[in-house]
């Protein structure tokens, strides 16, 4: 039998070629589409921030996180001069902060290359770093008008859906035949109209979790997964292996009005940031304070904080913490690199990561 992907390309008159959607989900886009300040003003620099930020993030979460980022670093030489610490906490609470370090490192590629200009070339987008084929064909096609495709979740899952296709999704030769198949019926009059509008009908009508949206789907009549009432059992993925999870137990240092964090190593899980000290494993009251008298720490008072969990790509942290009080002018080295900070510099100055929030909140 022979692949969906083989009766795309041989039966070219059939209903459910890719090509047979780009008039109705164009028109349906013009419509509908919602307004976002990346769209407004779609300059390359605007293009690529948004499309970095969205990696990972909601739109409604990002919204904010954009227009502030925007208004401190409204452009690549601004960007490529921040200092690292600040461009951390611009992007504090957007997680995966290695997407703002590969930001700057583009950046000041940009400016050393092209003279502040993003290249309106997909090949060389794809050489700088954090660049990828979908965020190279999304800034090509939507800020240069160049037919590229920008194939992410979204619109793999509305193709596999359209084509009741069973190929995994996780197999990036899947998505290699996909980038080939949107490029094939990519109209050269509005690459980035056509880009945008598939992602729009996935973020919006194809949704990821729960039903689809298909009476209101401008492709209802040529979907074929929506024809065979497949929608909830497409697109197929491999199982993502189970997470890692870690025990921690935080310690919350406070000392009068300061409070102790300490900067995490330069590689790995949350490089460079800021965070609380801790224990591996969790650890009782009692527990805590025999640790204390080990550590010959003399505590004005120990108190129980609301625990957390926060989840990784790969790892599941699920966190217990401690607020302790100590003595004001204790000077001895409590934990290796500790560094005493009052709250207008953890809220201005430190990047915290959203991980460690719900502690900080607490005190």
């Amino acid at each position: 039998m022979k692949s969906n992907w083989e009766k795309v390309k041989i039966v070219e008159n059939r209903e459910y070629m890719l090509g047979a959607l780009v008039e109705p989900l164009c028109s349906w886009y013009e419509k509908n589409k919602r307004s976002m300040p990346w769209r407004e003003d779609a300059s390359p620099y605007h293009v690529w921030l948004s499309e970095i930020m969205l990696q990972q993030t909601r739109i409604e979460a990002a919204w904010a996180y954009y227009e502030r980022f925007i208004g401190r670093l409204p452009d690549v030489k601004a960007l490529a001069e921040v200092p690292e610490e600040e461009l951390l906490k611009l992007w504090e609470g957007l997680g995966y902060y290695n997407r703002a370090r590969n930001l700057q490192k583009a950046a000041r590629l940009v400016m050393e290359r092209y003279d502040g200009k993003l290249p309106a070339d997909y090949d060389l987008l794809l050489t700088l770093p954090g660049i990828g084929n979908y965020t190279a064909g999304a800034i090509a096609s939507i800020a240069y008008g160049i037919p590229a495709p920008a194939v992410d979740g979204n619109v793999l899952r509305v193709a596999m859906r359209y084509l009741n296709c069973e190929d995994d999704i996780m197999k990036m030769s899947v998505r290699r035949k996909m980038e080939q198949a949107v490029m094939d019926v990519i109209p050269s009059r509005c690459p980035g109209e056509f880009n945008q509008a598939l992602m729009e009908l996935g973020e919006v009508i194809c949704i990821p979790n729960g039903r689809p949206l298909c009476e209101k789907c401008p492709l209802q009549e040529l979907c074929e997964g929506h024809k065979a009432g497949r929608e909830m059992e497409l697109p197929k993925k491999a199982e993502k292996r189970e997470r890692r999870v870690e025990k921690k137990t935080l310690l919350v240092f406070r000392q009068g009005d300061s409070v102790g964090i300490r900067k995490r190593p330069d590689s790995g899980l949350l490089a460079g940031m800021w965070e609380f000290p801790a224990l591996e494993g969790h650890q009782t009251l009692p527990q805590m304070k025999q640790w204390l008298a080990e550590h010959n720490l003399q505590e004005v008072g120990v108190k129980r904080l609301k625990g957390g969990r926060h989840i990784f790509s790969h790892v599941e942290w699920n966190m217990k913490g401690y607020e302790i009080v100590l003595p004001e002018g204790q000077t001895q080295d409590i934990v290796s690199g500790l560094l005493w900070c009052g709250w207008q510099e953890l809220e201005n100055k430190y990047p915290i990561p959203v991980a460690f929030h719900i502690f900080l909140h607490q005190i």
